[in-house]
């Protein structure tokens, strides 16, 4: 075979063996191209376009798109709010005042503040405010998640601002009816601030009306009551000659304090309100306090 190749080719022209050559390289070359089994081989990728939330894929070796979505289906139970939620750290400002239905010329207010008036216990107005700190308000569900029980546990911080120069007297020996409050006529002594401030350990209860369940700010509102405890009361002066002085005592307040209390939810905005059923102090003035303000809460 070698033998009739090569007699073959000596009689072949320059031209003519060029020519050959050429085309038996061409045929080298396409085998080459066309061997899948070499190291060097890769796979062919596939294209893929995202628009908005839509993909579009061809697929290796494909002349077609496909398309499809990367949005999926939320799981209806996740949507469902729990039946139990606690908010921890809860914090209400606003401001602190009372009714006055003192009847200043009975005995027992005579012996309690002599000579006073309806004018000595005004307020300052916008000095006198609440701040409430919540350590936990939790929301149980009762219907539907419209209806739910709120309660809770915090601090109420009450701070009362005079505007005349009284003074509230811390009594130590037991006395049947004490001097609660003198009027302070010390010529030439300016208060700069006086007033009495009044802690308790308060626990809300509400029932609470949520319209909207499904929103993690909601609208509605929520009313109901809170007991009260008294754990710290003081009387606080700054005087041009005194300067500081604080007195603690209980001055008489009660121990325990019962207030109607409600709240507004409107989305990001919540309000509150409290009324106290009866007097703060136990004998002489009868005020029922109240405080009303802004709220901090998730719910």
């Amino acid at each position: 075979m070698i033998t009739i190749f090569m007699t073959t080719l000596k009689k072949m022209t320059m031209k003519q063996i060029f020519t050959l050559l050429a085309c038996m390289g061409l045929t080298i070359s396409g085998f080459s191209q066309n061997d899948t089994t070499g190291t060097n081989h890769r796979k062919p990728e596939g294209d893929t376009i995202r628009i908005g939330g839509m993909v579009i894929i061809r697929k290796p070796g494909s002349k077609h798109f496909e398309t499809g979505s990367e949005y999926k289906m939320r799981d209806r139970k996740s949507d469902k709010p729990s039946n139990l939620t606690t908010n921890y750290w809860v914090f209400d400002i606003g401001f602190s005042n009372w009714t006055d239905n003192t009847v200043y010329n009975s005995a027992g207010m005579q012996s309690f503040a002599p000579n006073s008036n309806a004018t000595w216990f005004t307020l300052r107005d916008g000095k006198s405010r609440n701040v409430n700190i919540w350590i936990f308000m939790q929301k149980l569900n009762m219907v539907k998640h419209v209806v739910n029980l709120k309660y809770g546990l915090g601090l109420e911080l009450n701070n009362y601002h005079f505007k005349y120069p009284l003074r509230f007297q811390k009594v130590t020996a037991p006395v049947a009816d004490p001097v609660r409050v003198k009027y302070d006529s010390t010529s030439g002594r300016n208060y700069s601030k006086n007033k009495l401030a009044a802690d308790y350990l308060t626990v809300p209860m509400m029932l609470n009306f949520n319209f909207t369940p499904l929103r993690e700010k909601g609208f509605g509102f929520s009313g109901g009551m809170s007991v009260g405890y008294l754990y710290s009361s003081r009387n606080k002066t700054i005087t041009s000659d005194e300067k500081k002085q604080k007195e603690k005592d209980d001055f008489d307040l009660r121990k325990w304090k019962i207030s109607y209390i409600a709240e507004i939810s409107l989305g990001e905005i919540k309000f509150y309100g409290s009324l106290a059923t009866k007097s703060i102090f136990k004998r002489g003035l009868d005020v029922p306090s109240y405080n009303v303000g802004f709220r901090f809460s998730h719910f």
